[in-house]
């Protein structure tokens, strides 16, 4: 999947400002500042991930909400048609994510995809894929958010009003966000991970446990378009960590290890979905619930929604820090106050925090049904994220010369191919969830009731 006429990376571990246009190539700037600057000297130090650090934050963002929708999916399409879907999929988001790679490499001062926006729009394209990004990235936060209140809600009998277990959750996301630096947060995501992982197993488990017998499975199902797509866009929901892409690589020592991490990614994520989605729906049978922990006896459903409360908070945190962070960049780059331990450059990053936080519950609140909210984050954001946008980068870094060879001519045919189906996926997707939206949860928004 190598990209022809790839540059390396320069070799200076903090770049700072490096010599790019050597060879007169109009793809490298002459000077191309580094989002963090030069930290030899610095106090707060961003670029520290090994590789490994980077893949376990992908797989802390990826592993977490999703894998509890999968098997609703399969219910839905099938087996067969399922099995294939997140196969496909998987081996898409690879490429697109080695893409996106690829493309921070030959821009080394991107660290967004509002950077990126404007190597490829101008102003026009910085704000709109900015706000883009930023929007995405707190509509998943907010999943992550619901979650806890769903989980919360499982756990007490509704002890309470959903309301104050949103808030409870917002707090403690809050609360987990506050550090500045990834190499921190890698430690959430290790916890994120390993709680998401044993409340899977239990799952699946507890359902080979309490099955009573042989279930009627369906191979392929009859499904109406709008459940079919729905089903769809909920294993998209289940591959759309690639809007964090260039800010992890951005706080990576070398940033040439990235395929590393990717591929410790697609390999842990697909395995997982397709191995927990399958034999779920084997032993729950098509009346599976999304989440699937709601389809398991009470007592059980309990011990794994418990075991799954790290996840509930700590996959959100990820998320929320790349926000943050984001926002936090984009006002002090260029300048020393992010590398300060000093009241403002302190009190900013909390500050921000604290907003951008508020702003994912909220949209909690007002889209309280769990599978409506997967599939519009889908439709919206993850299409063009995950699969549009990197099929315009691979164009961008190929522009004259998409028929230069063979291998040239068809990568060209896949990412035209590739940028088809996010446009597909986005409006076909966006139409089924907006109606699943209107039609299920328009009196449940900003209610006390219990969200299970």
């Amino acid at each position: 999947m190598q990209t022809p006429d790839e540059k390396p990376y320069p070799d200076e571990k903090a770049v700072g400002l490096a010599q790019r246009d050597q060879d007169g190539d109009d793809d490298f700037p002459a000077k191309a500042l580094e989002p963090f600057g030069n930290e030899d000297s610095a106090e707060v130090k961003y670029r520290t991930m090994k590789w490994w650090h980077c893949g376990m934050l992908m797989i802390a963002e990826n592993v977490s909400i999703g894998i509890l929708s999968l098997p609703s999916a399969v219910a839905t399409l099938g087996m067969g048609p399922a099995a294939v879907m997140i196969v496909f999929i998987s081996a898409l988001s690879w490429y697109t994510g080695y893409v996106i790679g690829q493309f921070k490499l030959r821009h080394p001062e991107i660290h967004s995809m509002g950077d990126a926006g404007e190597l490829l729009m101008g102003r026009f394209g910085r704000e709109l894929l900015g706000l883009g990004q930023l929007l995405l990235l707190i509509f998943l936060m907010a999943s992550n958010i619901l979650m806890f209140s769903i989980l919360m809600n499982v756990l007490t009998d509704h002890g309470t009003c959903s309301l104050v277990f949103g808030v409870v959750g917002l707090v403690i996301c809050f609360l987990g966000a506050l550090p500045r630096t990834m190499d921190k947060v890698y430690w959430m995501s290790c916890a994120s991970f390993a709680s998401i992982f044993v409340a899977t197993i239990i799952t699946m488990v507890a359902m080979g446990v309490e099955s009573k017998g042989p279930i009627r499975l369906e191979s392929t199902t009859d499904v109406s378009f709008r459940d079919g797509f729905l089903a769809v866009t909920n294993i998209i929901f289940a591959y759309l960590a690639h809007v964090a892409y260039f800010g992890f690589m951005s706080e990576t020592e070398d940033p040439r290890t990235f395929p590393k991490s990717l591929a410790m990614l697609q390999i842990v994520d697909t395995v997982l979905y397709l191995i927990s989605a399958l034999i779920i729906y084997r032993f729950a049978g098509p009346d599976v619930e999304s989440p699937a922990i709601l389809s398991l006896h009470p007592l059980m459903g309990k011990i794994a929604w418990g075991i799954a409360i790290p996840t509930a908070t700590l996959s959100g945190v990820v998320l929320g820090h790349v926000a943050c962070k984001y926002i936090y960049v984009r006002i002090f780059r260029g300048s020393d106050m992010m590398h300060q331990r000093s009241f403002l450059s302190i009190g900013s990053w909390v500050a921000i925090c604290l907003v951008v936080w508020v702003l994912s519950w909220v949209v909690a609140e007002s889209i309280p049904v769990f599978n409506n909210l997967l599939s519009l984050i889908s439709a919206l954001f993850g299409s063009w994220f995950s699969f549009g946008l990197p099929a315009i980068f691979w164009l961008h870094m190929n522009r004259g010369r998409y028929f230069q060879t063979t291998a040239k001519a068809c990568l060209t045919v896949v990412n035209v191919l590739i940028l088809g189906i996010a446009c597909a996926i986005c409006g076909l997707g966006l139409y089924v969830s907006g109606v699943a939206i209107h039609e299920d949860s328009s009196n449940s928004s900003w209610s006390c009731a219990n969200n299970v």
